[in-house]
């Protein structure tokens, strides 16, 4: 039998969507025109955007995510990996630059993230 999955695992549990938390409607209101940021990249929003990614999975796993600097830092489990907020590269707009570097952290971990209505999913 040739399968793609590991010895040990289920293909029915592999890769399920998982709500991580709800979008942070709030962060909004962090964006350089909202507030007194001045740090070029919405440092105030990303912060805000993030935290409410900090929790523990239904399954016990823990999923964290944080910035220091321009470095974005998403993890779940043993898995983790890592992004940067790239102005040049990618926009100058705070949302384009985190949803950039938020998909460049969950790729490096390999972790699927998604945002649907307003929700964060998550596929470990």
């Amino acid at each position: 039998m040739n399968s793609s999955f590991p010895k040990d695992s289920n293909p029915s549990e592999r890769n399920v969507k998982t709500k991580l938390c709800d979008v942070n409607v709030e962060a909004e209101k962090k964006l350089p025109p909202h507030s007194d940021d001045k740090s070029g990249i919405g440092v105030h929003y990303i912060d805000a955007y993030i935290k409410p990614m900090n929790v523990k999975l239904e399954d016990g796993t823990p999923v964290k995510c944080k910035r220091r600097g321009l470095k974005i830092t998403l993890s779940a489990g043993a898995k983790k990996g890592e992004g940067l907020m790239r102005r040049l590269a990618v926009s100058t707009d705070p949302v384009i630059m985190l949803d950039a570097a938020l998909q460049e952290a969950a790729k490096a971990a390999g972790i699927e993230l998604t945002v649907e209505n307003g929700v964060i999913f998550v596929a470990l």
